[in-house]
């Protein structure tokens, strides 16, 4: 089985630093089932690839196995004569984390900044028994911000078969990717070659920390990662539930003490008005609030006639019971809750529930949003989603020079991953309008220091 891994980071080479294997050398390690090998088909400064080959003894893996017979397995025959040895699977993983383990867990000595950096990647998965076909894939894939592309392989015949080639390919940190690869590889093959306890759950949980809680195949995911027994994935179900809600911010502790913040400046009312105006001068009637929290923005659109369509996402179930208790949708009338619905997802996937709105509203969120997932981001709601506007506002960071009660703390929140200054917010709005067809345009709200400008930057993206 094979997996390349492509950057055209300049100058490429560096992938020889990030995955600790020189490309000039080609090396082996004896992974206890086969054996791998590491080398470079190409390695150039505008291009350099790594390629993983994993050959695997298929009569060592039915020997010396203690109280698992083969015949347990299928008969002493399929034991010799099946595809495990050949398909990307489980052992694929076991191999990536043993070979390239150092760069699996971000550690660089050489390069340690641009492990931590999103760089363009793709990585090929060759042959892949993608049981669920092609489109499984995508739906592991592409809601983490990836581009899956596939075509299968001839049998000996020329006919198509069961088998894959598939590459994944984002602009992502490398361990982000190797990480996203060690779990979903066994997901796609359906199965996995070694037994399962408990302990799995905590290798899954491991791997999945940021992005599994949130990704709207969870359910598939742990329990095929968990081959499908049921107590176990139940148990892990319930961890992530857990670990979902308690990565969501505090909205009953922090969120006040930014509200207390601005509250003078009346800028969260600025925000909401402003952001409603907007929507109603675009003749927006279907409306995406991404997230939307506990619900403010929501009840603003509930309140005009104009939106005949709204959608709350948040990440955080609990936000959105908190939504639900502050629409009061249990006593709304029918027709006033047949115009709203809430949705639990997270914006860095592509979602295809969000396709088709007039208008995306995105208030005070993106800095929430850790910078190296801000493609996936743009990718998910820029290019998947793709609504004919989007109203994105963020703080303006040079404005906290105001505020005498952060006390010289640089950020007003302490679940900001950043805030930028206006030329980062204008730069990096017009590279990602330019990418994917739109226009935009800014404006300030709050009322602006002459040095210092707005408390809020607002820009709005248009497409026709």
């Amino acid at each position: 089985m094979l997996l390349t891994l492509t950057t055209t980071h300049r100058p490429a080479t560096d992938l020889g630093f990030l995955l600790r294997k020189h490309p000039e050398r080609p090396q082996s390690f004896d992974v206890g089932f086969g054996t791998a090998h590491v080398i470079y088909p190409e390695a150039m400064e505008n291009r350099c690839t790594a390629a993983l080959i994993l050959d695997i003894d298929p009569i060592a893996l039915v020997r010396g196995r203690p109280g698992r017979g083969a015949r347990s397995e299928g008969g002493l025959l399929t034991q010799y004569v099946n595809d495990r040895p050949y398909a990307a699977s489980s052992f694929l993983s076991v191999a990536l984390s043993r070979v390239f383990g150092s760069a699996m867990g971000g550690r660089s000595e050489a390069r340690g900044e641009l492990a931590a950096q999103a760089i363009p990647l793709s990585a090929r998965i060759l042959p892949l028994d993608c049981r669920g076909g092609p489109d499984l894939a995508v739906r592991l894939f592409a809601p983490l911000g990836y581009e899956v592309a596939g075509s299968p392989i001839p049998d000996h015949r020329g006919e198509p078969s069961r088998y894959w080639d598939v590459t994944v390919s984002g602009t992502v940190p490398l361990a982000q990717l190797l990480t996203h690869l060690y779990v979903l590889i066994p997901v796609l093959d359906g199965e996995k070659h070694y037994w399962v306890g408990e302990d799995e759950i905590d290798k899954l949980l491991r791997k999945g920390e940021g992005w599994l809680p949130q990704h709207p195949e969870r359910e598939l995911i742990t329990r095929r990662y968990l081959k499908h027994g049921r107590r176990l994935t139940r148990l892990a179900l319930e961890r992530l539930a857990e670990l979902d809600d308690a990565a969501a911010p505090d909205d009953e502790g922090a969120a006040p003490a930014l509200e207390a913040l601005e509250k003078p400046l009346r800028l969260n009312d600025q925000r909401m008005e402003r952001v409603v105006e907007v929507l109603r001068e675009v003749g927006a009637r279907s409306v995406l609030d991404l997230g939307c929290g506990a619900g403010r923005l929501l009840r603003e659109l509930l309140a005009d006639k104009q939106f005949e369509r709204i959608v709350g996402v948040d990440a955080s179930t609990r936000d959105l019971e908190m939504a639900r208790d502050r629409l009061h949708l249990d006593r709304l009338p029918e027709r006033q809750r047949d115009r709203i619905t809430l949705l639990q997802g997270a914006l860095t996937y592509r979602d295809k529930r969000l396709a088709g709105f007039d208008a995306a509203a995105v208030v005070e969120v993106i800095e929430h949003i850790d910078l190296p997932l801000l493609d996936a981001f743009a990718a998910a709601l820029f290019g998947a989603a793709r609504p004919k506007t989007i109203v994105l506002t963020t703080p303006n960071v040079e404005y906290n020079a105001r505020f005498e009660a952060l006390h010289g703390q640089e950020l007003r929140h302490s679940d900001h991953r950043f805030e930028w200054t206006r030329a980062e917010f204008e730069a990096w709005a017009r590279a990602v309008a330019e990418r994917f067809g739109y226009a935009v345009r800014f404006e300030g709200i709050g009322e602006a220091d002459p040095a210092l400008g707005p408390p809020t930057q607002m820009g709005i993206f248009t497409w026709s």
